[in-house]
């Protein structure tokens, strides 16, 4: 398992980070997730061979958010 922490742009309320986790959430191998407003990031635990930072980034955008990975 592995730990990622990365920077997610244009998030501005709650609900925002409820999409965002969300959308981690569903992908394959990631067993936890917290997002926080304030430092407008993510952070996840994933098993890299289930999930890579393409699939973070893909689930982050079809949220309609921006993550910098």
């Amino acid at each position: 398992m592995k730990t990622l922490t990365f920077p997610v742009h244009g998030m501005t309320c709650q609900m925002c980070v409820k999409h965002v986790t969300k959308a981690l959430q569903g992908i394959a191998g990631v067993t936890e997730v917290q997002v926080d407003l304030d430092a407008a990031q993510a952070t996840m635990i994933y098993d890299p061979a289930q999930a890579d930072t393409a699939a973070f980034k893909a689930a982050v955008a079809e949220a309609g958010y921006e993550a910098e990975l």
